[in-house]
Parts: C-alpha cells; sequence; structure tokens
C-alpha cells in the first residue's frame, strides 16, 4: 500500500505517521510538507511544495497512489472565517483535484472533527466549515472517500501539536486522560487509534462514511 499523507508535522499526523512506518503493509509514505523536517526513514519520502493551494507541479509525483490520509489542519483560535477557511477549506479542495486526476483509484481519509456542520447553517463558524470540507471529500470522484470526525485526542508514544496552548493543556491534563480516555470510547481517542483506524479503513473499508470518536476507537485494533 503507497500512502499520500498531509499535516505529518501536526499531532495527528504525527501519530498516522508513526503507525504507517511500523505497518509492514505499508510499501511507502509520500508526506506533502512545506519545510523539510528532517527525519529519515527507508519507506518515507518528504515531498517538499510551497503552494498547498496548488498541486499541479507534483502531479507525477502523487500519481498512482493507493490511500491519502489528510491530517493537514489549524486551530480556528484568533483567525477570521476566511483564514480558516483557506486552510481548512480550500487546500482540501485543491488535494482533492489533483488526486482524483491522477490516483481516482484511492481512498481518501480526512480527518475533521466532532460537532462539525454539512449543512453549512449552523452558528459555529469553524463547524461550518469543516463540514463544507468534508463535503468536498465525499463528493469527490475516488474509489471510496471517509471522514473522521475525533473529539478529545490524547497525543501518545511522544506525539505534540505545534499550538503551545494545546502543549500546555496536554502536558498538565496527561495524568487523568491516560486514565478516562479508555472509559470514555464516545468522547476521546488517541493517536495511535487515529493512525490504526486509518489503516484498518484504507485496507478493509468501513460500514459507513463518517467515522466518530466510538467508531474509530472500535476501528483502531483490527489494522
Amino acid at each position: 500500500m503507497n500512502v499520500v499523507l498531509f499535516g505529518a508535522t501536526g499531532m495527528v499526523g504525527q501519530g498516522v505517521l508513526r503507525e504507517c512506518l511500523l505497518d509492514p503493509d505499508v510499501q511507502g509514505v509520500v508526506s506533502v510538507v512545506r519545510r523539510a523536517s528532517g527525519r529519515a526513514h527507508p519507506r518515507l519520502r518528504e515531498l517538499v511544495h510551497e503552494n498547498f493551494h496548488d498541486f499541479s507541479s507534483i502531479e507525477a509525483e502523487l500519481s498512482g497512489k493507493d490511500v491519502c490520509f489528510f491530517c493537514l489542519g489549524v486551530s480556528s483560535l484568533g483567525l477570521t472565517e476566511e483564514a480558516y477557511r483557506s486552510v481548512t477549506y480550500d487546500i482540501t479542495v485543491a488535494a482533492t483535484r489533483t488526486l482524483a486526476k491522477v490516483s481516482p483509484k484511492m481512498t481518501f481519509i480526512f480527518v475533521s472533527g466532532a460537532g462539525s456542520d454539512r449543512t453549512g447553517r449552523g452558528p459555529t463558524m469553524w463547524a461550518r466549515v469543516k463540514g463544507m470540507a468534508e463535503n468536498a471529500v465525499l463528493n469527490a470522484p475516488f474509489r471510496a472517500s471517509y471522514v473522521f470526525r475525533p473529539s478529545y485526542i490524547q497525543p501518545m508514544h511522544g506525539v505534540t501539536s505545534r499550538t503551545r496552548l494545546y502543549r500546555v493543556f496536554y502536558a498538565i491534563s496527561r495524568p487523568v486522560m491516560q486514565l478516562l480516555v479508555p472509559l470514555m470510547p464516545k468522547y476521546a481517542t488517541t493517536t495511535e487509534q487515529i493512525g490504526r483506524a486509518m489503516l484498518a479503513v484504507a485496507k478493509h473499508g468501513a460500514p459507513k462514511r463518517v467515522l466518530e470518536s466510538t467508531d474509530i476507537n472500535a476501528l483502531g485494533g483490527k489494522s
């Protein structure tokens, strides 16, 4: 299985990349990044690309892939709707258009969030924009496409958030949440479970196209 990964430097993306590189069924990972991270692995190739709103110049490198794990995202804190949409919706659409052109037989899995609003009419800005991105993914002409909607995510195995406020929160809450996460599968998951669940869906599919935390946790043990 050949993987394209977006968002490998973010918290979820770090966890997904870890699980991909541990999985013997993954032949290779092309990680699309703006800046090289310096991480090295025999099955990892970092593809540096500055303009995330246009992937046409790297079509050849994205051609013929089996699955895309789209983990790229940004917090809506302090952002206008226009700025948040530019990252959350516009980049997602740019990626789906290119990948549907060069790898139409792939499975595309998009990491969204619990409470996303696919109607586009709700009062919460981030939920509306996430919902628009979900619709774009689910309507794209791939062999299969899925949306993951995790709620609280516990970072595992040294994974960290790029947002300082979140890093502080996770550091403070870690002792308690490590105990509570297994008891709250409806409301919480981990970066490890998300990565394993994505691999399971890529290999075997899923009974529904929009998966909440409970579904992610159930699939996370079946990679």
